[in-house]
């Protein structure tokens, strides 16, 4: 397994707790985290490495409106984000959802675990699955005739706000997705500056194939996830099939994945990542858990200050997995993540 020089627990907590209690103080104390002399204004530009958050991250948040996500972002302390589709195509009057997407997603991680569902749970996933088809065809003909000024009113609002979005993650670029679909989502997403997509890597060689040169006409990336199924050659034929399919790598899954090589991946196909997730996973010797950052296994600190040493121009993405403790919320815990950047990059 590789080195692990991380910062230790109690330094990150500590740390971590003066962030997220300085907000009431009126002044800044000697030594007060930099991202609270910037809270009006983020900056999470360290070192020359562009820390992001995908919004996925604040999906425990009430309010999942596209001008509160925005405001989640600047309490963070983000100033560039991957975008996930809900704020963005609500703001722009998609229909609204119906089912439960945190049951639905909860049992889908579940069995995706490996986990056996009971016979109500597995009967429920059925019957969400039944109306999440139902409403992808309602969300498919709304997508054919949507504009593209709303998307442009989100880039300003964003924009004007200081946060830059990087990329952008809607539902419209699946295998059952229609090609009208896939054409609006790469429009959806050159309104709002982004110079990316990302989605789940399909396993499906024609598909990739299919929207590499789809993306070559919209003059955009796509840039691949992978979770645990990452290995070192995973991307090798989408990135063989079309100069607009890049990466889109997750450095605690690929730990999860039971890999060790994190620094010589990122050396090899850093001028093909458009982004990159960044979390604290364990290995599988030592349970496949997320965790606090700097308790687990990634190997964080190397990862960031290489992006820094070698100038890497990709973003590093915070994504929330680990347990939120309690008292604590999404927001207080992104901010903490990029704590432990500045951290590890002052």
């Amino acid at each position: 397994m590789e080195k692990h020089s991380y910062l230790s627990r109690r330094k990150f907590i500590g740390a971590a707790s003066t962030a997220a209690t300085g907000l009431v103080l009126a002044k800044p104390l000697l030594g007060f985290p930099a991202i609270l002399k910037n809270y009006n204004n983020p900056n999470s530009l360290i070192k020359g490495v562009q820390i992001g958050v995908i919004t996925y991250s604040f999906r425990s948040m009430p309010d999942q409106s596209a001008e509160a996500t925005l405001q989640y972002v600047l309490d963070s302390g983000i100033s560039a984000i991957e975008l996930m589709g809900d704020p963005a195509e609500y703001f722009a009057g998609k229909p609204k959802n119906p089912i439960n997407r945190r049951k639905m997603y909860g049992l889908r991680r579940k069995q995706r675990q490996g986990e056996a569902l009971t016979a109500d749970e597995q009967q429920a996933l059925t019957e969400m699955q039944a109306q999440a088809q139902a409403y992808g065809l309602e969300v498919a003909k709304w997508r054919a005739k949507a504009s593209m000024d709303k998307f442009e009113q989100v880039r300003k609002m964003y924009t004007d706000a200081g946060v830059k979005i990087y990329g952008f993650k809607p539902s419209a670029f699946g295998q059952d997705n229609s090609d009208a679909e896939i054409h609006f989502g790469f429009k959806a997403a050159k309104a709002l500056g982004a110079s990316h997509v990302t989605l789940e890597h399909p396993s499906d060689d024609a598909h990739t194939k299919k929207l590499g040169k789809m993306a070559k006409k919209h003059k955009i990336q796509v840039a691949y996830h992978g979770h645990t199924q990452q290995t070192p050659t995973f991307w090798d034929t989408a990135l063989e099939q079309s100069k607009f399919n890049s990466i889109n790598p997750d450095m605690g899954h690929y730990v999860a994945a039971g890999y060790t090589d994190s620094l010589e991946f990122l050396k090899k196909f850093n001028k093909r990542i458009s982004s990159m997730h960044i979390k604290d996973r364990t290995t599988p010797e030592n349970g496949l858990k997320n965790l606090p950052w700097g308790t687990g296994d990634t190997p964080l600190v190397e990862i960031l200050q290489l992006m820094s040493k070698e100038a890497y121009s990709f973003p590093a993405t915070v994504e929330l997995e680990y347990k939120i403790p309690e008292g604590s919320d999404a927001v207080k815990e992104v901010r903490r993540c990029l704590e432990y950047c500045q951290e590890v990059l002052g």
